[in-house]
């Protein structure tokens, strides 16, 4: 919800999906894993909107979680979504016949007899 609800740098845009989150044993550090579709220059601003954001995460997850030390946050990309949106753009385009194929042509696999 604080990502969603609570930040306001400009700096983060496109559509933001947090994946997943590791944390050390010792809770000292956490990677959180954040997917990121749009440009490559959206994608790169809202990077570094959430490198900025992260002390600011620590303290507050701190303080709602009540822990005596709150984990060093460093955000890391996660693929996978835009890989699978990729890959569904892909396999809708082999749904479709080619463009200079007429219907009815693009399956023939019969080779006329002699």
């Amino acid at each position: 919800m604080f990502l969603a609800e609570d930040v306001k740098d400009p700096r983060i845009s496109g559509l933001v999906t947090v994946t997943g989150a590791q944390v050390t044993r010792d809770l000292r550090h956490a990677k959180v894993f954040v997917s990121v579709l749009g440009t490559d220059s959206e994608r790169a601003s809202t990077f570094a909107g959430l490198a900025s954001l992260a002390g600011h995460l620590r303290s507050h997850l701190g303080r709602s979680l009540r822990l005596r030390l709150a984990p060093e946050i460093s955000f890391q990309p996660d693929e996978s979504i835009a890989y699978a949106a990729r890959i569904d753009t892909l396999l809708e385009g082999l749904k479709r016949p080619p463009a200079d194929v007429p219907d009815g042509d693009a399956g023939d696999a019969e080779s006329p007899s002699h």
